[in-house]
């Protein structure tokens, strides 16, 4: 099973919430490109976050968002050590 172009989209946006403070959302503007507008608008759909252009994270949008962030994370390379 492979991410669709949407689940990205969405995964895009969740990860660019700030997990160190709930005071702090997001605002997509309607300026934005189609597809994060049409993302925002489908995580509010889910109940993740709080207003249609962003908002705030609801408490399964901060779960969300933090297993998002947690892959990006894993899957980002690292540099190796130069010791031998």
């Amino acid at each position: 099973m492979r991410y669709t172009d949407e689940q990205m989209a969405e995964m895009d946006i969740l990860i660019r919430y700030n997990l160190q403070s709930t005071q702090q959302g997001i605002k997509v503007h309607s300026k934005a490109n189609k597809e994060q507008i049409a993302a925002v608008q489908r995580l509010f759909d889910k109940g993740l976050v709080t207003a249609v252009d962003g908002g705030y994270l609801t408490s399964l949008g901060r779960k969300a968002a933090e297993h998002a962030q947690a892959l990006l994370l894993m899957l980002t390379p690292h540099q190796q050590s130069m010791a031998s």
